[in-house]
């Protein structure tokens, strides 16, 4: 499963969700389910505004986590 890493990197930049939220301007609601993985898609523009507001590429805003599987 891939999963957003946005609450890592607030947590290496010493900032808070609210912050983050404040950058990038989107309703709350929508901010909160995409930070909280709860979400299906994050709309490129969005990936490009966290990109440059971490100042990274969009390859660290992901993380890739097996799922565990029911038998």
């Amino acid at each position: 499963m891939v999963k957003l890493n946005v609450l890592e990197l607030l947590k290496k930049e010493e900032k808070t969700k609210y912050w983050l939220y404040m950058q990038l301007g989107m309703s709350y609601q929508n901010f909160n389910k995409m930070v909280n993985n709860e979400t299906k898609s994050i709309r490129y523009d969005n990936i490009e505004a966290l990109c440059q507001i971490f100042n990274c590429k969009p390859n660290d805003l992901f993380v890739f986590e097996e799922e565990m599987k029911n038998n």
